[in-house]
């Protein structure tokens, strides 16, 4: 029956409304409206539009109702500090009334920062680290769990368990992070919580930028950012952000890191009550083939980090496209519904020198080169409609909705296991071994995985008083998963499906003992699908995680300067573990604990010095094993992390527009796999920034790891797959607006 309420796609988009939320929220009225002697005006509009293109502008982007353009002549409110966020309750609400934790990420620190990959921007959120470097695409650990689920304007860039999609951050406007279980609004997630990557919207005034990035390893990036309106009545608006970008590997490989990028988007304001947006993004790049290197004994191999254990030619080529549409109509002030659809697709191919098994005494490392060629499509469809209306004195914010979604995965595998291409990690020579056609030898693995969901979702946040609110809400979601494997000379065939459902409560409570001060207190639920498969091929039961949190969100400096401090206790059960008897297999009678403190500071101290600092304590544990894994740490997990941001722009004077920025990044020692065998160093990173800003125009110069300190950046479980981080990095940057 699930099988047939999701096959036809076409029917589902054919059928729905063509709608969506266009709204991202960016900055508070509040912060504007107490500082004192500031002039404003205050124009509603009907279009989308962004504060980045005028100096002293200021958009809240009301997704309740129009958006309200709020004109500045004073003082402005902090560039670090954002206010409201979508992603913990998809609607647009002060993060200080949702019980959540919810950390964002503003435009303007990726741009101080000169930041090129995800996994840079998220240091400044605590409680999150890359989980494995695989050149595919990133993962990250958030609270203690892998897979965090990545999103892109609320539509998964990747499926769970397959964070593997390339990320591109030309684009993107801001990124919201919300902690802990997430199932009411995304469906089946990682406890951990979701990563939601919020794209750059039209702008309804001329806007044209064009960049440039050189760096130290042959960096070259040139890109535009460019918007404005394509009608004269205005109704019809345009963006475009474009970028190539090739760059060499910091490790020994031969093929240069490319990457081309294209993200156009159109939005057309239908009437004064519906909107149409659509957008589309392309992304054709290579990387290295790279996986890292090997560790020996308890700890990582004493080579150089820039030392590759597979060979030089090793290389993944990807072709990601994305398209989709989001739709809103507004009934009145009070209700509205909104729906959206997205496609899309991933096409991919890696060959490589894989490792097999590292003689620990002589440094020797079997090996075997190995082809994947790999092809994912997702459609997700979203429609839901929210209701503001009063029981009484009792406010209400009413979200209900339906989700649709489908992923669809193509693998195919091989591997030339008679002829092994040995390699002594300690004094390698590359090149002995003849890299095979692999269109002469049998396939390794040809397999079809199809996974498709129905989430149902109703959700309230209640305002029983200004000082006291409760959000609750509870999701029901039922899943269809099929894997069917070809038989082959090394796997029989398969044939497996698995059809389940659950259902996914959370419920906060908010006080406000003053305006200033929120605290929190919350408790939710997470779902997900179990991809291993036991003994008998049957996939294990979903895994379901719990989480216990409370907090203190608090507002300093009249708004510019905000803070959150929450504890949390998350548990993740019917974990898959290796099946005693059949080592080959799994069984789900694992659980997994996370414990911990959380601390995020963002905002503007005084006039001009900006910061942004976080500080997390997670403790992070194996609770229930069947292979004498009970009470070892989870991998890749540091007990402590602290990352702090800081910059000054010089605010008068000669030197006015002239800025300074420094951070430092502390990871304390992790281990490099479940079993505990071996460790990951602690490491103590600097980064540094210069820049000046002039009328149209800036540039700038940002160092990272500046003192070149050698350290691992992440690994993904196992003694190879060890994943070093980048040395010394310098990174200039020019931009100029017309």
């Amino acid at each position: 029956m699930m099988g047939k309420l999701l096959l036809n796609w076409n029917v589902c988009v054919i059928l729905a409304v063509v709608a969506a939320y266009l709204a991202i929220p960016y900055k508070a009225l509040g912060q504007v409206t107490e500082l004192e002697q500031v002039q404003m005006l205050v124009q509603t509009t009907d279009e989308l539009d962004n504060s980045e293109e005028e100096s002293k502008d200021e958009e809240v982007d009301n997704t309740e109702g129009d958006s309200l353009r709020i004109v500045v002549t004073g003082e402005e409110g902090s560039r670090y500090v954002v206010p409201n966020a979508t992603t913990g309750t998809r609607t647009d609400t002060p993060l200080r009334d949702i019980p959540q934790s919810i950390q964002v990420i503003p435009r303007e620190v990726l741009e101080d920062q000169q930041v090129i990959r995800l996994e840079d921007a998220l240091r400044n959120v605590s409680g999150v680290t890359p989980s494995g470097g695989d050149p595919r695409g990133p993962r990250f650990n958030l609270r203690g769990f892998n897979d965090a689920t990545i999103l892109r304007d609320g539509f998964r860039l990747s499926g769970t368990n397959s964070n593997l999609v390339p990320q591109d951050l030309s684009n993107i406007e801001q990124i919201e992070v919300l902690k802990g279980p997430a199932a009411i609004v995304f469906g089946a997630v990682e406890p951990g919580g979701a990563i939601n990557l919020v794209t750059k919207q039209p702008l309804s005034e001329p806007f044209y930028e064009v960049g440039l990035r050189v760096g130290n390893r042959g960096l070259i990036e040139p890109s535009v950012d460019i918007s404005g309106p394509l009608t004269e009545d205005g109704r019809v608006l345009y963006r475009l952000n474009a970028l190539y970008r090739t760059e060499d590997s910091f490790r020994d490989f031969d093929p240069d890191i490319e990457r081309f990028f294209i993200a156009p988007v159109v939005s057309w304001q239908i009437s004064d009550r519906t909107d149409l947006t659509i957008d589309f993004e392309y992304i054709d790049q290579q990387n290295p083939g790279d996986f890292g290197i090997a560790a020996i004994g308890d700890e990582v191999a004493d080579i150089p980090f820039n030392r590759s254990l597979g060979e030089p030619e090793d290389i993944v080529t990807t072709e990601y496209l994305r398209s989709g549409y989001r739709f809103e109509h507004r009934f009145s002030d009070n209700w509205k519904v909104r729906n959206a659809f997205s496609y899309a697709n991933r096409d991919e191919r890696l060959t490589n020198a894989g490792s097999n098994f590292l003689d620990e005494t002589t440094g020797d490392l079997s090996r075997n080169f190995q082809l994947f060629e790999f092809e994912q499509e997702f459609f997700e469809l979203q429609t839901n409609v929210v209701g503001k209306f009063a029981t009484g004195s009792i406010e209400h914010t009413l979200l209900a909705g339906v989700d649709l979604r489908r992923r669809d995965e193509f693998t195919l595998a091989g591997n030339d296991f008679l002829t092994p291409a040995p390699l002594n990690i300690f004094n390698p020579v590359y090149g002995q071994t003849p890299r095979p056609d692999f269109d002469t030898l049998p396939a390794l693995f040809d397999g079809d995985f199809q996974l498709d969901f129905l989430g149902v979702y109703l959700q309230d946040q209640i305002t029983f008083a200004d000082n006291l609110k409760l959000l609750a809400g509870i999701r029901y979601e039922t899943f269809e998963q099929e894997r069917v494997v070809e038989p082959s000379p090394f796997f029989p065939g398969l044939d497996s499906t698995q059809t389940d459902d659950a259902f996914s409560p959370r419920i906060g409570l908010v006080y406000q003992p003053i305006e200033e001060v929120s605290l929190f207190a919350s408790y939710s639920r997470s779902f997900s699908p179990n991809p291993a498969s036991s003994f008998s091929t049957d996939f294990l039961d979903p895994e379901e995680g719990e989480q216990y949190e409370v907090g203190v969100k608090a507002e300093f400096l009249d708004g510019r300067l905000a803070a959150n401090l929450a504890y949390f206790d998350i548990t993740l059960q019917n974990v898959s573990t290796p099946d005693p008897n059949n080592p080959l297999f799994s069984v789900a009678i694992g659980e997994e604990r996370s414990q911990g403190v959380e601390l995020d500071v963002a905002g503007e101290i005084l006039s001009g010095w900006n910061i942004i600092a976080n500080y997390a304590y997670i403790d992070a544990r194996i609770t229930e094993d069947n292979s004498d894994l009970e009470d070892n740490r989870r991998f890749n997990v540091p007990e402590h992390n602290v990352n702090l941001w800081t910059t000054y722009d010089i605010q008068d004077g000669p030197l006015e527009g002239l800025g300074f920025g420094l951070g430092v990044n502390y990871v304390g020692e992790r281990f490099g796999d479940n079993a505990n065998s071996f460790q990951l160093d602690d490491y103590f990173l600097t980064n540094a920034a210069i820049s000046y800003k002039r009328d149209n125009w800036q540039a700038g110069l940002n160092i990272r790891n500046l003192f070149d300190i050698d350290y691992i950046e992440s690994t993904s479980g196992g003694r190879r797959n060890i994943y070093p981080g980048e040395d010394f990095t310098l990174i200039g940057s020019f931009s100029i607006e017309f």
